[in-house]
């Protein structure tokens, strides 16, 4: 992830950086992987495929490297048997998945809530559209909570790490000053 630039060449540079920085990479071949794996325990043999790989996608605070990962159901599977395989996505749990997922609940202090779980919809027809809740907003009691993370490897650089969740919580902070407005 990195931040949006001022202007479209500050951008393009941006981008360049990214596409060039060693752990950023690492970091995602590693979540293509896990993608992989878990697409895998639920499609077909053969039709697990990476489409779109590493392409940079841009939004209003930040622009991150994406792949996507597709395949073909098995025989007797449905929505709810995806959902169960890919959830908690690696972008938000990391790999190995399991352990990851017990050093999170050992080290974070309160449960994410709707933070990095999906958003999204099963059809009557059987299909699934959904979306990682990475940027959330909450209102518990009167006070907003907002929930943002930052992916954290071996090499993470902490300041790197804590500008980046600064950068991704701008949108939000921005989207809930403009309701007030």
């Amino acid at each position: 992830t990195r931040r949006r630039g001022t202007t479209p060449e500050h951008d393009l540079e941006l981008e360049q950086e990214l596409l060039a920085d060693p752990k950023e990479i690492a970091e995602h071949l590693m979540l293509i992987d896990l993608g992989r794996n878990d697409t895998g325990r639920v499609a077909k043999i053969g039709t697990v495929q990476l489409t779109d790989k590493m392409i940079v996608e841009r939004y209003s605070h930040v622009m991150h490297i994406v792949s996507n990962v597709t395949g073909t159901l098995k025989q007797g599977k449905n929505a709810f048997d995806v959902l169960a395989a890919t959830f908690p996505a690696g972008t938000v749990s990391g790999a190995p998945k399991i352990r990851a997922m017990e050093i999170i609940d050992e080290l974070e202090p309160v449960k994410r809530g709707v933070y990095s779980g999906a958003v999204g919809y099963i059809g009557w027809t059987g299909n699934l559209d959904t979306a990682i809740a990475i940027r959330t907003a909450v209102i518990k009691e009167g006070k907003l909570h907002i929930q943002v993370g930052a992916g954290i490897v071996y090499d993470s650089v902490p300041q790197s790490e804590w500008d980046e969740t600064m950068n991704k919580g701008r949108a939000v902070f921005r989207a809930v000053a403009m309701a007030e407005a």
